[in-house]
């Protein structure tokens, strides 16, 4: 089925503005695909170091360019519940790449840190940026030239889309992405939040707070919400680099080490060396990062991704903008609820028919592009098929035709809101991104005096000492890329949340990030300019009337003109914010990154 004309309007936008760029990579790829089986290319001394570690007969396979060779890139530890299952990935990949005439190597390991450890701690300054980092070290893995194709071993947030970058770096090798799967569920999302937000209020002890987000975060897994790190899953499936279904599947079964298997066999029949060369350069395309933005939307994901796809897409000489992303969320519906859109978590939306329906749904309403191109070869008829057991087969059988819970999972004919909940703001303060999706509709707008901070313990203190107990935006600034490396703000959600509840009209406007879990609390992240570029935010002053309006798109400080262009923009002391736990060595990072809206990018 054919998109629908605003998809394809909004696709055929974005293929004018990328066709200069977009023919320059494509050049590029081809050139070096072009080549053919690069390890013909190495020099016998270059060739002997680079399977000296290798067995004997893995030494003869390589002496050739006539058995395929899969580059791994893990980001495995074993501190992360997300990425712990990886530890025995290598090992099955490797056994499966023998069974099947190939081999595997481990080419390079990349960092993976969490924003769950790093949330309101120095370390978070450096969380953004690791997603650059992700990117050269994945790159350095590769660029030992060994490999036919690679795969991929990433869950988290700036994890998946650093890895992104790269294989499009890498545009002529092919890609495979393979998931580890979440956690099983435990405590419920919104238990969970109800607890964080009685300690806010002083009623509950860190007892029986770090007892609740313990039996929350509980095992080896994603965690079960739906913020970044699942919201990867879902574009990688969408775009149609991990296998159909593969997203959501608990690690440590069966099904999972089968899924893992298949993924690794199926890299290998995608190589130049084999008859469906499948290139990661030309399996995305214009038609995929539409796609990708499509499902982000149906699924009320991440706020995060404003900020990656736009970087992701650059890799593959595709030009996307905030614009596109917020007229694809006019065209798109709410099809899932999950935490924090909804009181369900991942494996429930997964148990309710999950990847396969919800892609199915979406071609059925016209939604997505199903001519394009993946792993599995053209169309996306293959991720309408969810992956089952047949003994010790896997198999893959169509979606469920009906949903399991349609409170969690919906039809494309009956949709949970008309539009993705992603809305880009501009005004005077500049451009500005807000998540609605879990923001009931009575304060998609709001108007109330700015009190401004630069830090969000500022926020924590001033609602400890009382001092918030009326309607007002919280205007925090100096959170930007240039500023601090743009880390996430929770700290200071569950103070806000307490206030919304007391029946103040609140709202938040912030030149930072607050990511898949955002929540119910009116906000306006990502202004650009950045304070520390001199952007508007830097000119509010406390009292100004600030209006944040949602259901119209706009931003505004509501004082004269020319009031403001005589005022003196505040300044603010970030010289802490440049050293201890690493933050000394990004110095450079934070000169070059560029601004949010074109992807707060040091590299692209």
């Amino acid at each position: 089925m054919s998109a629908r004309k605003e998809i394809q309007a909004v696709t055929g936008r974005i293929r004018e503005r990328s066709r200069k760029s977009r023919e320059t990579y494509l050049e590029q790829v081809d050139a070096l695909a072009s080549r053919g089986p690069h390890r013909s290319a190495l020099s016998c001394s270059n060739l002997a170091h680079g399977f000296a570690a290798c067995g004997t007969a893995e030494k003869a396979d390589l002496s050739g360019d006539i058995k395929p060779n899969l580059g791994i890139i893990t980001a495995y530890n074993d501190m992360l519940s997300a990425h712990a299952p990886y530890k025995d990935f290598p090992d099955l990949i490797k056994k499966t790449a023998r069974e099947h005439g190939g081999v595997a190597q481990v080419a390079g390991g990349v960092p993976a840190m969490c924003d769950g450890v790093t949330q309101g701690q120095p370390a978070m300054e450096l969380s953004l940026f690791s997603r650059d980092v992700i990117a050269m070290a994945a790159s350095v893995g590769l660029s030992h030239n060994m490999f036919d194709a690679a795969v991929f071993l990433g869950i988290c947030d700036k994890i998946v889309p650093g890895l992104f970058i790269a294989a499009l770096t890498f545009g002529h090798v092919p890609a495979v992405f393979i998931p580890a799967g979440p956690m099983p569920s435990g405590l419920p999302n919104d238990e969970k939040a109800r607890i964080r937000q009685l300690y806010a209020e002083g009623k509950v002890g860190r007892d029986e707070l770090l007892k609740a987000e313990s039996a929350s975060y509980h095992s080896p897994g994603t965690c079960t919400f739906y913020g970044t790190a699942n919201s990867n899953q879902m574009l990688m499936e969408v775009m149609g680099l991990h296998l159909p279904g593969a997203s959501f599947i608990n690690p440590g079964t069966p099904l999972r080490d089968a899924l893992t298997a298949e993924a690794a066999r199926r890299a290998l029949s995608i190589t130049a060396l084999g008859n469906e060369f499948l290139p990661s350069g030309r399996v995305i395309d214009e038609r995929s990062i539409v796609n990708a933005v499509a499902g982000l939307h149906a699924t009320g994901g991440s706020t995060n991704h404003t900020l990656h796809l736009v970087a992701m897409a650059r890799a593959a000489g595709i030009v996307l903008t905030l614009e596109d992303m917020a007229e694809l969320s006019d065209a798109v519906p709410l099809l899932a609820r999950v935490y924090p859109n909804g009181l369900a978590d991942v494996n429930h939306f997964h148990a309710a028919g999950g990847m396969p329906f919800l892609i199915r749904e979406m071609i059925h309403g016209g939604y997505l592009h199903e001519d394009a191109w993946t792993v599995m070869g053209q169309g996306l008829d293959a991720y309408t098929r969810e992956p089952k057991l047949s003994g010790s087969e896997l198999v893959f059988e169509p979606a469920p035709k009906e949903s399991g819970n349609l409170k969690v999972l919906t039809t494309a004919d009956a949709p949970f809101s008309p539009n993705g909940g992603l809305k880009m703001l501009s005004g005077n303060l500049g451009t500005a991104v807000s998540k609605i999706s879990a923001v009931k509709g009575d304060r998609h707008v709001i108007e109330a005096p700015a009190i401004c901070f630069h830090d969000q313990y500022e926020i924590i203190d001033a609602f400890k000492a009382g001092k918030l107990d009326r309607d007002f935006v919280a205007v925090l600034r100096f959170q930007g890329p240039k500023a601090n490396g743009m880390p996430e703000l929770h700290k200071m959600t569950p103070p806000l949340g307490v206030l919304q509840d007391r029946g103040y009209k609140v709202a938040l406007v912030t030149d930072g990030r607050m990511s898949g879990a955002s929540g119910k609390i009116p906000s306006a992240i990502h202004v650009t300019p950045e304070a520390a570029e001199s952007g508007m935010i830097a000119k509010i002053r406390d009292g100004d009337t600030v209006r944040l309006d949602a259901v119209n798109g706009t931003l505004d400080v509501l004082v004269e003109p020319a009031v403001l262009a005589k005022r003196r923009k505040a300044r603010a002391d970030l010289t802490a914010n440049g050293t201890g736990f690493g933050r000394e060595l990004f110095a450079g990072f934070r000169e070059r990154v560029s601004r949010a809206d074109t992807g707060a990018s040091a590299l692209l």
